[in-house]
């Protein structure tokens, strides 16, 4: 017979050895293994050749490598490429690391980049033959070293490689997919591709083959909320762990929610009202230079931004190297716009269309621009329209007027003008379809200069031009403003406009 005090004992055991073995099982705290982040519109694409959008760039971040990076101070440092050597101005020669893997198995190879590279200066990488066009060749010398070679000194070059255009691609794999590779992505980066319902959400799993460390979660779903309070609302709930884009109004809601992390930084960019300078009236610089003395820039990012940011005083972003921050700041000048149309022989006034994608900043931005215009005599219609068909409408040079923004995502001043000013690029990221000899001229002598005196005297100059032959209205630099759940740890918003996403973990 077993004593009252050893069956006692016995059952504290069981008891305790049940209560162990459901923690283990049934009650353990659950690790969270999803990333949801709310974007503010879909990606384009995930062919790092066929576009140069920043959605689309902000997914194929997690899912691509390059040879090389920036860090957050903007040194270049390896990524694909261990080490380099620049034997002369013209030369490159990258020594790649050795068992790094395709999200297909395929081993990179040195061929891999020559493919890429070779792919991004043909025809299917019009979108980034800013960048591209500066080569002159591509040589591979064994399975691990490759020499890409350019047609001049190009002072921007091996920071462009960082660029989403440099994302090396597997050969095999882009054969295979054809023209739809770009809804079939493989490339060697933390983060592979599993679906994408166009229009709702991407999700990407982790490549556990991965050389690199690992991200601390396996799924990454990347939301398209175009309302931007709904974002908020979806990060609140919990529905979602990041929201970019918090509107201004949202701001102090977040920043109250002891739930919720507000992080923001200024960025690279500029939202800009284009014209296109191909078409009457815009052809005529004064009917430009009218239209953006009619427009309030202070008052736009009074009301609609609230103080978030700053109004513009030029092509390039107080963040970016070269920026001329002492240009004058832009007044509105109605009797000086009036005089200006008259003097174009528009002194009636004429109908145009403003467009724009459904961001409602900009819709916002839109409905003001036109009824200040209407002061001058011009009555405005907006057309608003999805992204990807936004993007697509004004390559083909259907538009009157646009507002869009560009972000220099490599913060060399030629990532802020060269591609969205040189005439070659009229249809590609030029989308005000502008030329002039004398800023082509400007743009080709910044590339080649080394970082010094002259070179800084060259994009002066530049900015003043610009200023002067208006192809754009500037109305804001912007800042990168998210909200993120406070267990989420590891994420950084980025002045690039886009953001590393597979530090991130959760508490």
């Amino acid at each position: 017979m077993i004593s009252r005090n050893k069956s006692f004992a016995a059952l504290v055991v069981i008891i305790l050895g049940v209560t162990l073995f459901f923690s283990s099982v049934g009650f353990a705290k659950e690790t969270k293994d999803t990333l949801v982040v709310a974007n503010i519109y879909d990606a384009k694409t995930m062919d790092p050749h066929a576009t140069n959008d920043v959605a689309s760039s902000g997914a194929m971040l997690q899912i691509y490598e390059t040879l090389v990076a920036l860090d957050d101070d903007n040194n270049i440092v390896p990524q694909l490429a261990e080490r380099w050597e620049r034997p002369d101005e013209l030369t490159y020669r990258f020594y790649l690391l050795e068992g790094v893997k395709f999200h297909n198995g395929e081993e990179l190879k040195a061929s891999d980049v020559k493919y890429t590279i070779e792919r991004a200066m043909s025809p299917k990488g019009a979108a980034i033959h800013n960048y591209s066009s500066e080569v002159d060749k591509v040589e591979v010398i064994d399975d691990y070293t490759v020499v890409i070679k350019t047609k001049r000194p190009c002072t921007p070059f091996l920071a462009s490689l960082s660029h989403t255009w440099g994302s090396i691609l597997n050969e095999k794999a882009t054969e295979a997919a054809g023209d739809n590779y770009g809804m079939n992505p493989v490339g060697t980066g933390p983060f592979k591709f599993a679906s994408w319902a166009k229009g709702d959400r991407l999700t990407l799993e982790r490549y556990e083959e991965f050389h690199g460390k690992k991200p601390a979660y396996k799924t990454l779903i990347i939301r398209s909320i175009t309302e931007p309070t709904n974002r908020t609302i979806e990060l609140e709930s919990g529905a979602v762990d990041i929201a970019y884009g918090i509107p201004s109004n949202d701001i102090k809601r977040v920043e109250e929610n002891q739930n919720l992390k507000l992080m923001r930084v200024m960025d690279n960019s500029t939202t800009y009202l284009g014209f296109n300078c191909e078409k009457p009236p815009f052809d005529d610089v004064r009917v430009r230079q009218a239209i953006s003395k009619a427009i309030d820039t202070v008052l736009i990012n009074k009301v609609v931004y609230r103080g978030v940011g700053q109004a513009p005083v030029g092509p390039i972003a107080p963040n970016v190297k070269y920026s001329d921050k002492t240009l004058p700041v832009h007044e509105r000048d109605i009797e000086g716009a009036r005089k200006l149309l008259a003097e174009a022989g528009y002194q009636e006034g004429f109908n145009a269309e403003i467009w724009t994608n459904d961001k409602k900043e900009r819709v916002d931005m839109a409905t003001i621009i036109q009824n200040q215009l209407s002061e001058i005599g011009i009555n405005v219609q907006i057309k608003v329209l999805e992204w990807g068909a936004y993007l697509d409408g004004l390559k083909e040079k259907q538009h009157d007027m646009f507002i869009v923004g560009w972000v220099a995502t490599v913060p060399d001043p030629d990532f802020a003008v060269g591609a969205v000013f040189h005439s070659s690029m009229k249809g590609k990221m030029n989308y005000a379809f502008f030329g002039d000899d004398e800023v082509d001229g400007l743009i080709e002598k910044g590339k080649t200069l080394p970082d010094g005196p002259e070179r800084e005297k060259v994009y002066k100059d530049l900015q003043r031009l610009i200023n002067e032959k208006c192809p754009w209205v500037y109305l804001l630099n912007d800042e990168q403003i998210c909200g993120v759940r406070k267990n989420v740890q590891g994420f950084k918003p980025s002045p690039r406009g886009y953001h590393v996403l597979y530090n991130v973990y959760f508490e």
